[in-house]
């Protein structure tokens, strides 16, 4: 096919990246489609990232109300929104200096958001207390994060070990800031678990070419859509104990909990309970967002990180490194409130606070049951003529896949080879929505028939 014959060239000569190969070639193809051009789809469905509205998730009518008020608030007199909607909006534009969400806040977040998401934590983690003193609402608190922790003007450079599969863009963070980049595997076969083992051998290997000083936890799991148990969970913070590495764990999704075996336990609540010499000494920072989860918007950028177990001086550091921008969003500010704080039952907006639906895995297709998040992370079984085909071309199969089915279907799906994964195994990562179900389907019966 020419248009793969083109795309190969360019990143055989290094003009493109994998991502940018995808995303330019699903962009031509929609232009395409919106000059009139005839295919068997009518529309690309991108299905790469986990920007839920783009791929046509409606946004929760409650949050947009309030949002909506709180930028416009002549509508607060407008019959037509819920009391609790009024309310809330009511509520927040009194925390706005000037009562707008146009002036500046504290650059630690609003002080009664930060009341109201310690105590999100304190019920999320059954009465577990956390400090408003601890939560600093900032986007990009990851990068933060990793500025206090790494060291990059010393000899031995900071190591943090990141789990494979993991998503491109913390690496990308790390590789930025300096980072000695120390992989650990996840085992497919047991449903992408977290082995201490794996995390030994990896923590060994990275000690002798740099100084590990982080660990990095994505729970439930992108993109693999694992959730850790309890125990793992223990397991993990007592080798961080022992090896005294800071915990940075990413628990955006953890509102997004789907197996009935399964339940979401914070690193924290697991930390607060074992006992005095561990729980008070095991440094931790947890991260989540509305980005991510139920809600999705991810153009609000909204987010917060708890501090746990950090010295004062060091959290003092840190209090500075996140006062060094200016305030967080407002409206993000806002959309936290709102996430850690929803309608609940007998409130009027209640009945419109909806969830968003999932799929089982896909019909042949290896693939790990889907226990959390909004990613699956199949794998995918070539036949030697598709991975000889890809080689020729200088591609990795699952990259060829993934162009076959964006030019054959109009589907938009990320390969694994940007997330990393053992050698010889493919993947494609993509978001959930019924509606491509079926042509992933009839793509992948077709495809695999074709290279057999």
């Amino acid at each position: 096919m020419s248009f793969l014959k083109e795309i190969s060239q360019l990143v055989k000569n290094n003009f493109l990246s994998g991502i940018d190969v995808l995303s330019r070639h699903a962009a031509q193809i929609s232009a395409e489609i919106q000059q009139g051009e005839r295919r068997n789809y009518n529309e690309v469905l991108d299905l790469s990232s986990g920007d839920l509205h783009r791929g046509g998730i409606k946004p929760i009518t409650f949050v947009r109300q309030v949002l909506a008020a709180c930028l416009y608030p002549a509508l607060l007199e407008d019959d037509s929104l819920p009391l609790d909607v009024k309310q809330r909006a009511e509520s927040l534009l009194r925390e706005c200096d000037g009562g707008s969400v146009g002036s500046y806040t504290d650059s630690s977040g609003i002080a009664k958001i930060k009341h109201c998401v310690s105590q999100y934590i304190t019920r999320r983690d059954g009465g577990v207390p956390s400090s408003p003193d601890n939560i600093f609402i900032k986007s990009g608190s990851q990068t933060i994060m990793l500025k206090l922790l790494i060291r990059s003007k010393d000899s031995c450079q900071t190591g943090v070990l990141i789990p494979v599969p993991t998503y491109a863009s913390f690496t990308l963070a790390l590789e930025e800031q300096g980072a000695a980049i120390i992989p650990y595997h996840l085992c497919e076969e047991q449903g992408w678990t977290l082995q201490v083992e794996e995390l030994r051998k990896a923590l060994h290997t990275g000690r002798k070419t740099c100084n590990p000083v982080a660990l990095y936890i994505c729970n439930p799991g992108n993109p693999t859509g694992h959730i850790q148990s309890r125990k793992s969970i223990e397991e993990v913070i007592r080798f961080a104990a022992e090896e005294r590495l800071f915990i940075l764990a990413d628990e955006v999704y953890q509102s997004c909990v789907y197996a009935d075996d399964t339940e979401f336990y914070s690193y924290k609540k697991v930390l607060s309970e074992m006992g005095s010499t561990i729980s008070s000494t095991v440094e931790l920072a947890s991260f989540n967002s509305v980005s991510k989860g139920f809600m999705g918007e991810c153009g609000l950028r909204g987010g917060y990180v708890e501090l746990v177990n950090l010295d004062p001086a060091v959290k003092e550091y840190a209090r500075r490194l996140f006062s060094t921008r200016s305030c967080p969003p407002v409206v993000g500010q806002m959309a936290l409130d709102l996430m850690a704080n929803p309608p609940r039952p007998g409130d009027p907006s209640f009945p419109t606070f909806s969830e968003v639906s999932v799929f089982a895995e896909l019909p042949g297709i290896s693939c790990q049951p889907l226990k959390a998040g909004f990613f699956v992370f199949p794998c995918l079984h070539f036949p030697p003529k598709a991975i000889k085909w890809a080689k020729k071309r200088q591609m990795e199969p699952d990259m060829l896949y993934c162009l076959h089915l964006l030019e054959e279907t109009g589907l938009h799906v990320r390969p694994g080879c940007e997330y990393g994964q053992r050698k010889d195994s493919h993947h494609i990562r993509f978001n959930i929505m019924e509606d491509a179900l079926q042509r992933l389907k009839t793509f992948h019966t077709r495809f695999m028939k074709e290279f057999s």
